[in-house]
């Protein structure tokens, strides 16, 4: 089998509830997503998405991927897709670095192994290991009364576990973290994000300040060191998101003890492929784990639930129905979130094709034309 045909397509993702505010002052009205469809001889057809968190979000840029193509696409041309390793060996040999843009490569060779094979991509990375993962939602920056009602209706729909999004005023961030906190109900969870914003002395003033309420406080600062700083002094459990970059970063979690959990963004770490090694260190070493991207549509949200399915329950903190926070399609198909669980296609491959229709036509072609 070999590769006949490479093509680049970019959709705006407009957020379903209008603005999505994180962090330092981060707002979120549009996400840009890149898709990468691949063509075989053999009649397969493999996809792949990355959508970054905003354009500044893990030095990750919707043109990224673009940029990539322009340089490794020419060189996968009559490479056979199914022998992923060799093709992620052959990315890493073409540009150093930019995982992010390499991802949604990866996940389209992993597409078409799994449909030339006929098993569901979490088969190949090892089986199912968690029948419906659990999944969070995303409460963003909004005034209290607002986001009470934002949990309330989250609630309904089944969700357990919600991440407040923190970081754009230390000292409002403990009033909203006081006053939501103990809203949970029996067997819920809240992680409060800041998403690298806050200084490390202000993160222990909220740290301290909150320390009577049962939480996860998630990446308060931007490094690993600072977050290692903060955790010296506050009694909440922490998760580490942003710093968690590759192995060496999780050796340095397991070598420290230096997390509670750890949220793997596949586009982060460079596709299913590297996250599939760091998850498997992670969970070998007993951290526990979230298993997420940064942002996507149902493509991107496809390669997220085959990774929970195949990730052991015990292990797997949560994931995330990304297709639904959106206002537009990537992909037919895909995952389904059913009462707060997310469930991977059982079809062959990721379970999901392209929506062209949504993603209009290409922006790049290499290869073959029709």
């Amino acid at each position: 089998m070999k590769i006949t045909r490479i093509r680049l397509y970019k959709t705006d993702l407009p957020y379903v509830d209008g603005a999505y505010a994180w962090g330092a002052g981060n707002v979120i009205e549009v996400a840009k997503a890149s898709v990468v469809v691949i063509d075989t001889d053999a009649g397969l057809q493999g996809c792949g998405e990355f959508t970054p968190c905003g354009e500044n979000y893990m030095v990750a840029h919707s043109e990224g991927v673009e940029a990539l193509a322009r340089l490794v696409a020419p060189r996968l041309l009559g490479e056979d897709p199914r022998q992923v390793a060799r093709m992620e060996r052959l990315l890493d040999h073409l540009v150093q670095g930019h995982g992010y843009a390499k991802a949604p490569f990866d996940a389209a060779f992993w597409d078409i192994l799994g449909q030339a094979t006929g098993q569901p991509v979490w088969m190949l990375l090892g089986g199912k290991l968690t029948d419906g993962a659990p999944m969070y939602r995303v409460a963003p920056q909004r005034p209290v009364a607002e986001t009470v009602a934002e949990l309330d209706r989250h609630r309904a729909a089944g969700y357990r576990q919600f991440q407040i999004k923190v970081g754009a005023d230390w000292s409002a961030d403990i009033d909203r973290i006081r006053e939501t906190v103990p809203l949970l109900g029996p067997g819920e969870k809240a992680m409060a994000d800041a998403n690298q914003a806050w200084r490390v002395d202000n993160a222990i003033r909220v740290a301290r300040a909150t320390r009577d309420l049962d939480f996860i406080l998630e990446q308060p600062c931007r490094s690993y060191e600072e977050c290692q700083q903060v955790r010296r002094v506050a009694s909440q459990p922490m998760k580490l998101d942003e710093c968690i970059t590759g192995l060496a970063a999780a050796q340095r979690v397991v070598a420290d003890r230096g997390a509670e959990i750890c949220c793997l963004k596949i586009s982060n770490l460079g596709g299913l492929s590297k996250a599939r090694r760091v998850r498997d260190f992670l969970v070998d070493n007993r951290i526990p784990v979230v298993s997420e991207d940064s942002w996507g549509g149902e493509i991107a949200s496809a390669a997220v639930a085959h990774f929970a399915a195949s990730t052991p329950e015990e292990y797997l903190v949560n994931s995330t129905d990304l297709m639904n926070y959106n206002s537009r399609s990537t992909g037919i198909g895909g995952p389904v979130a059913r009462r707060g669980r997310l469930h991977a296609p059982d079809m062959p491959g990721l379970g999901v094709r392209p929506d062209f229709d949504s993603l209009g036509a290409p922006v790049a072609t290499y290869g073959d034309q029709p």
